[in-house]
């Protein structure tokens, strides 16, 4: 039984965690646009209508495959540590952990130029009309979600006692935004449109005009203000007021990318990934390891299940905590090595480890934060970095996702994800804020993961793609954090190993460990704990219990926001489904 049925159809679709985005990307296919114009009016979307979930000034990782070449490719949309975001500085202000919020935590902004270089390289669409959506919604307005009024009414303190752009951008007059009521920030419409106006004063051409607004975004105005605001000091989750680091040079110097994607295989599939800077090779990790064993060792329904998918996860995480990230001395492919896994898999044993127990590929020492090695924690703050998934399972936002398919064949999957309303104060000129994406940096010398300018942070946004004999055939992702990939497993274990069809699989009860070191400030972890959805039923939940674990009932619809699209190359036959979680995610399609 489903909440809602697995969508079909021939022509396109596209699924999100919100349905204004999921319908803004399918009339984008509807006006002849392919799949890459459909997710980027979409996420676009996205920055207006989840904005405690995502903004302009955050970042995305997306992997897509093009119907003329369907090897799996990763668009690189996150920002790097500005010039001046070094250790010794960090330190300099008597800080243990980059806070997570403020200015000081502001990696470059990745998503919007990202998009629009996907959109120049592989989109058909003008520029004008892709953007026509997120503009139309800022400027003439959308119905506010109550978990964003949450969000505003939670930061209320903040925004009126520290950071005033921000109480006049969500608060004007002292009154705190109603759910569902219409809100607008025209700033930002006006950001949109004066991008167009520039992209279309760079020529007539498609790709010059994106060219153009890239150039607004990066080198011109936005830049120019984001230079100005950025280096003022405003309170943030250290408790202490900081003035960041992100200048215009750092924006003008960076640029997204594209790069091969990772990949593994698993029953006959081949799961496609970001590289080390993000976590998405420990789903890959864990995916490799469970492939030694029979189906039905990985129902995630049942008790042994459950157990061998909760103790994988937990030593690839452990490996993400020492050895991932854009100082990692080691490859990949080393991480993925047979042997390596085979070792890591004896590990596994019949009671839960409480223990964080990261490998030694190719003999290396490990090595670990001081703060993971002697559990120190930072005080709780007002604006903490991404308010995911709690202990109990209550979700205060995170991120956002979304997938589209097109008729040909194109295929992507994306994460947008920073810049939330309560990352940091609202620049004014622009009506958004800017990201504390540097959260996930240590600042600890030596590491994987350690703060060096122009080091991408170690984000934990996982866009996911499947190919089946060379090409795609499952676009799939979610918000939550350090859940992400914990979500996706379970997914794709109940999907690819076990035969259920896309709703079915998303809509099954969901669970996670929470067993590693956060990446958000401040950095706790809570040693053999298991959050599940209540549904997983009461046989499960108290073997697992008998197991060693220490379970945290959730609730049972509270864990887990993915999506997915989905093509059979051999029929064309196009499928998706969204989460029925809050009631707020969406698939669409024809």
């Amino acid at each position: 039984m489903t909440t809602r049925p697995t969508l079909r159809g021939t022509f396109g679709m596209a699924a999100s965690t919100h349905w204004l985005a999921s319908q803004s990307a399918m009339a984008e296919l509807e006006a002849g646009g392919n799949a890459f114009d459909a997710a980027i009016a979409g996420a676009f979307v996205l920055h207006v209508v989840e904005p405690h979930l995502n903004g302009p000034a955050g970042e995305v990782p997306a992997v897509f495959a093009t119907a003329s070449d369907p090897t799996p490719t990763v668009l690189c949309g996150q920002g790097t540590a500005p010039a001046g975001a070094t250790i010794e500085h960090f330190r300099g202000l008597g800080l243990d952990l980059v806070p997570g919020s403020g200015p000081l935590a502001a990696a470059v902004p990745g998503a919007v130029d990202a998009w629009l270089m996907l959109g120049r390289d592989h989109g058909t669409r003008p520029l004008r009309a892709v953007l026509s959506y997120a503009s139309g919604y800022a400027r003439h307005g959308h119905p506010l979600l109550p978990r964003a009024a949450a969000t505003v009414a939670d930061m209320e303190q903040m925004f009126t006692e520290h950071w005033p752009t921000s109480a006049a951008r969500w608060i004007p007059r002292g009154r705190l935004p109603q759910p569902w009521e219409l809100v607008v920030d025209p700033a930002y419409a006006d950001v949109l449109d004066r991008l167009v106006a520039e992209g279309e004063a760079a020529g007539p051409g498609r790709e010059a005009q994106y060219d153009g607004a890239r150039r607004g975004w990066r080198d011109g105005f936005v830049a120019e203000a984001i230079d100005a605001f950025a280096r003022l000091p405003f309170q943030d989750s250290s408790g202490q007021a900081h003035a960041g680091v992100l200048t215009g040079a750092d924006l003008a110097g960076w640029r997204p990318s594209y790069e091969p994607a990772v990949t593994q295989s698993f029953r006959g599939f081949e799961v496609a990934k970001t590289e080390l800077w993000g976590q998405g090779p420990l789903l890959l990790q864990s995916l490799a390891m469970l492939d030694r064993l029979p189906d039905e060792a990985l129902d995630p329904s049942s008790v042994e299940g459950a157990h061998l998918t909760a103790e994988v996860l937990k030593l690839a995480f452990a490996d993400r905590e020492a050895w991932y990230g854009d100082g990692s001395p080691v490859r990949t492919a080393e991480l993925l090595d047979p042997a390596y896994l085979g070792e890591r898999l004896a590990l596994v044993g019949d009671v839960a480890s409480v223990e964080l127990r990261p490998g030694s590929p190719g003999g290396r020492e490990p090595r670990l934060s001081r703060h993971v090695l002697h559990g120190s924690a930072a005080p709780e703050a007002a604006g903490l970095g991404e308010p995911a998934v709690s202990p109990t399972g209550e979700t205060r936002g995170d991120t956002c996702h979304l997938d589209v398919v097109d008729r040909w064949g194109n295929m992507i999957s994306a994460t947008p994800s920073g810049g939330w309303l309560q990352s940091s104060p609202t620049v004014p000129e622009l009506g958004f804020c800017l990201g504390s994406r540097m959260q996930m940096f240590w600042l600890d010398e030596g590491l994987a993961s350690s703060l060096a300018p122009g080091r991408r942070p170690r984000t934990t946004l996982s866009p996911t793609l499947v190919l089946r004999d060379g090409l795609p055939v499952l676009a799939t992702g979610t918000p939550g954090g350090d859940q992400q990939d914990q979500w996706q497993l379970v997914f794709l274990l109940r999907h690819l190993a076990g035969g259920l069809e896309l709703q079915e699989a998303i809509d099954a009860p969901m669970f996670h460990t929470n067993a590693m070191p956060s990446s958000f400030y401040p950095r706790g972890m809570s040693p053999g704990e298991l959050v599940v959805e209540d549904r997983l039923g009461e046989v499960v939940i108290d073997g697992l219990s008998a197991r060693g674990h220490g379970v945290v009932r959730a609730g049972p619809w509270t864990l887990g926001r993915l999506s997915a699209v989905s093509r059979d190359p051999d029929t064309a036959l196009l499928a998706a489904g969204a989460n029925p979680r809050a009631a707020q995610g969406y698939a669409v399609g024809r």
